[in-house]
């Protein structure tokens, strides 16, 4: 009689997933502002097709999809509150309104993550500025990222700090 038991996915695929998921998550909450779907008709294109897509011969990375899930309803539901904690992290002349549409789903994103759920801040700041990386690997948006986000963070749990 065997005692193997079949394994989920290692503590390291578990964590990959989540940095997927956020990825995802910021993708998602862009195509929605550029295209005026809805996160749902978004998020059903994003789960059937992008979630383990093949691209030129390289499977796409699986996300956790109950944290993508969550994280673009929380996205979608706290955007007011989430854009206003974003426009006290920016300086004046430079409201959420006007930043690249990339970074203010990034926001957004993060925001959501940093209001309505129990993952650690920090946690929180480095996934999002690895995934400002992922989209300006060249440029100063990461130190932007990681500034903002760490006021955010702040301001949201400040007893994390």
């Amino acid at each position: 009689m065997s005692t193997d038991r079949p394994k989920g996915p290692s503590r390291e695929e578990k964590r990959q997933m989540k940095s997927a998921a956020r990825l995802y998550a910021v993708q998602a909450l862009f195509q929605m502002e550029a295209s005026g779907q809805t996160v749902e008709k978004v998020r059903r294109e994003f789960l059937d097709i992008r979630f383990g897509m093949e691209v030129a011969g390289e499977e796409l990375a699986d996300g956790d999809v109950d944290l993508f899930v969550k994280l673009t309803d929380d996205a979608v539901n706290w955007q007011a509150p989430i854009d206003q904690m974003t426009d006290r992290g920016l300086v004046a002349k430079w409201p959420i309104a006007r930043i690249d549409p990339t970074i203010r789903a990034l926001f957004r994103a993060a925001g959501a993550e940093l209001t309505q759920s129990d993952t650690p801040p920090k946690v929180v700041i480095n996934e999002f500025v690895d995934v400002a990386r992922a989209f300006f690997p060249e440029g100063r948006e990461p130190k932007f990222v990681n500034a903002v986000l760490d006021h955010m963070a702040r301001e949201a749990k400040p007893e994390a700090f």
